[in-house]
């Protein structure tokens, strides 16, 4: 069993723990446990990565992770920096942009026996009513980046590249401008929109 003492100054990406708190509280809702672990992962992977202009980053869950990183790099969904890769595991990389040399950070399953809590969490070994959070967060600041690992990686950039759709049309169907090659009409009057329901709104001017 390891000793369990905080790390002095724990900083994430420069900033201070209670401050990383706050930046998770107002962007997330709440201070997820997952968002608070993938800050440790982004600065570990920061820490670990070669000295490049440009990077892009993936996240291998759509859950808390994305956010992490998002708050702490130039990479998000909306820019196209960061891709999210579903593969069901808590793992994230920075690499080079045009390159694809980087590291790879996961939470590594056989570095959680002595964080009880936090094993329990991570593998949904119990409700979430039945968790202790307070010990929950406390084994998280407690184990800072012991938990992870990190590998070097060399992303296939092209299979990543966002596949850019510039030739907009009008849709004959809703009026609404579309891509083009999405076919005679949008994907939305394809029947692929996720509303059951919808009826237009009289917005008063201001």
């Amino acid at each position: 069993m390891k000793t369990k003492s905080a790390p002095s100054e724990i900083t994430i990406c420069d900033r201070t723990y209670d401050e990383y708190i706050e930046m998770v509280k107002a962007f997330h809702g709440h201070v997820a446990p997952g968002v608070v672990l993938g800050g440790f992962m982004v600065d570990l992977a920061y820490r670990n990565l070669p000295q490049v202009e440009y990077f892009d980053a993936i996240s291998e869950t759509r859950s808390c992770l994305p956010d992490a990183i998002q708050l702490l790099t130039p990479c998000t969904v909306g820019n196209g920096w960061l891709k999210i890769i579903d593969l069901g595991r808590f793992a994230m990389s920075l690499f080079e942009k045009y390159t694809g040399n980087g590291v790879r950070v996961y939470v590594d399953s056989q570095k959680l026996d002595d964080w009880p809590e936090l094993k329990a969490f991570f593998f949904k070994l119990k409700p979430k009513k039945e968790q202790d959070s307070e010990l929950l967060m406390g084994e998280i600041n407690l184990a800072h980046t012991s938990i992870f690992s990190v590998q070097k990686v060399m992303v296939d950039v092209d299979s990543i590249k966002s596949h850019r759709r510039d030739v907009f049309t009008v849709c004959p169907l809703c009026g609404e401008g579309y891509p083009e090659n999405d076919g005679e009409i949008c994907l939305g009057c394809q029947g692929k929109a996720p509303y059951l329901h919808s009826e237009m709104l009289i917005v008063p001017k201001e």
